[in-house]
């Protein structure tokens, strides 16, 4: 089933997994909670999420399609990454009474 699945829409699936995973577990299990803590294991998962990619995609030459343009998988990757990340990190945030200038 997994083969059957577009390249693009295999990658969504694989960054939505670890930021459930992330907003919804390990976020939330912190002692405590700041911007930079956050961002800390935000670039562990980030990490994670293009080391996974490059072993299903890299090499490959497969194209993938962000609708105005196209480009490899690891810029796919880390654009699609943000930009599904944006809104839960700003509700979260909210959600927590999470000062995001910054500061801890």
């Amino acid at each position: 089933m997994l083969r059957e699945l577009p390249p693009e829409l295999k990658l969504l699936i694989l960054n939505a997994a670890i930021l459930l995973v992330a907003y919804l577990g390990l976020y939330p299990s912190m002692r405590k909670i700041t911007v930079n803590r956050m961002m800390v294991v935000d670039m562990v998962l980030t990490a994670l999420a293009l080391i996974v990619a490059a072993a299903l995609f890299r090499g490959s030459d497969t194209p993938f399609s962000l609708i105005l343009f196209q480009t490899n998988w690891a810029v796919f990757s880390i654009l699609t990454m943000a930009v599904m990340e944006i809104p839960l990190f700003i509700w979260f945030c909210r959600k927590h009474g999470i000062d995001i200038s910054g500061s801890d």
